[in-house]
């Protein structure tokens, strides 16, 4: 994730990894661009028979994003 993300144009950086959780600080504008790299990102790390299902949310703090 993170290589990807240093990759592209967005305002963002990854603040903490807590188990399964990411937890980004991300500019406004780029809230929508951001969720759609973490579920392509996370969703295709491996190939499993059985697929990887990503929920995503987004909060001005982590208890508003829950």
């Amino acid at each position: 994730m993170s290589k990807r993300l240093e990759k592209s144009d967005l305002k963002a950086t990854m603040l903490l990894q807590v188990h399964d959780e990411l937890i980004f600080e991300v500019a406004k504008e780029d809230v929508e661009a951001l969720k759609e790299m973490v579920v392509d990102v996370m969703e295709n790390a491996l190939e499993l028979d059985v697929p990887l299902k990503v929920d995503v949310s987004s909060g001005a703090s982590w208890y508003d994003a829950k």
